[in-house]
């Protein structure tokens, strides 16, 4: 299984060579491992930013604590939840499915409002919560897609989420910045690629029942 010895070659890469850029190829591929995330419902109540913008890189890194993978990496892939529920997005993911699967609506408007009692049932706080996982299960896809291509990732929470948003406006777009990931090609100078990776043994890992 291929995908086991890529996933064994990725790690979260602290110092990436600012002289590889992704090309629009593998960018698109990654775009669409995306875009193929699972999320609860189907509904992918999240946007992503991906900054290339030199400049804006450099604003954002001062609001990441100064790391370099900020600016040294292609790309920044940012996944912002809606910080809002809205049931014009179920509304709209339910008539893509009509359309798309080619289902008559009003035989999904029962689905559509079990999902909005569903969802309004949780306090806003715990709304926000579950949306904000949801860009995890995202991000998930991208770091395996990034480790399929050889491109290099590190998923970082270490940022300042009210800088980030207020650099992006994404407060004005109802958007909050979740989760970031950096994605390039890693340095030759970064010593951390050379370390085994440390992780659970299978057997304490998982239980059998």
């Amino acid at each position: 299984m291929e995908l086991l010895e890529n996933l064994k070659w990725r790690y979260a890469t602290k110092k990436f060579d600012s002289s590889k850029s992704i090309n629009k190829d593998d960018l698109e591929k990654l775009k669409q491992a995306v875009q193929l995330s699972v999320s609860s419902y189907g509904l992918q109540l999240y946007k992503v930013l991906i900054i290339q913008n030199k400049e804006l890189k450099k604003e954002l890194r001062e609001a990441a604590w100064n790391q370099s993978q900020l600016t040294d990496a292609s790309h920044i892939f940012v996944f912002c939840n809606y910080t809002e529920r809205d049931n014009r997005d179920i509304d709209a993911f339910i008539e893509a499915t009509s359309k798309i699967q080619n289902t008559p609506l009003e035989k999904l408007e029962g689905y559509g409002d079990f999902i909005k009692t569903s969802l309004s049932s949780k306090p806003i706080k715990e709304w926000q919560n579950w949306s904000e996982k949801q860009t995890y299960l995202a991000l998930s896809n991208l770091l395996t897609a990034c480790a399929e291509l050889k491109i290099d990732s590190c998923p970082m929470e270490g940022f300042e989420q009210e800088k980030f948003n207020s650099i992006l406006g994404l407060d004005q777009k109802g958007l909050n910045a979740a989760v970031i990931a950096p994605v390039g090609y890693r340095s030759e100078e970064d010593h951390t690629q050379f370390r085994k990776k440390v992780r659970k043994p299978k057997e304490i890992l998982f239980e059998e029942i």
